[in-house]
């Protein structure tokens, strides 16, 4: 079983999703940003290291939004997802992208659900209803 994280960073009414790069399972699929959880690491430490190491930049961990579990080459995994606050919106100042080939600020219903990685559409329901109390 592996665990891994979903980072659900907004602002104003939007949304941050990424690109993935063209390559591996899921590439060319758009997600939110986030990825697994290391042995030994707390979901709030590999949210603080999975930004630093994919986008470059300083995030804040925040209120947990849901859990839910999928199948991965034939093996249980968990995803869990948070809000989650960064140091800039990477707009003025470009995120420094390692995985990733884009990202943009969507609204939430401009979402891409046909090019969207399974695990996070299985959450995109609760990440909305989260998104939409927190207004």
């Amino acid at each position: 079983m592996s665990n891994s994280i979903a980072c659900i960073i907004t602002d104003k009414d939007k949304i941050l999703i990424a690109l993935r790069n063209p390559v591996g399972d899921m590439g060319n699929r758009w997600e939110f940003p986030g990825g697994k959880v290391d042995p030994g690491e707390t979901d709030e430490i590999s949210i603080v290291r999975e930004m630093r190491e994919e986008f470059g930049v300083v995030a804040k961990p925040g209120e947990k939004i849901t859990s839910n579990s999928f199948i991965h080459k034939g093996k249980e995994c968990y995803l869990n997802a948070y809000f989650v606050s960064l140091e800039h919106d990477g707009i003025e100042k470009p995120f420094i992208l390692t995985e990733h080939q884009a990202y943009k600020w969507v609204y939430p219903d401009e979402i891409p659900v046909d090019n969207f990685v399974d695990s996070d559409l299985k959450i995109l329901p609760y990440v909305l209803k989260a998104i939409e109390l927190k207004k």
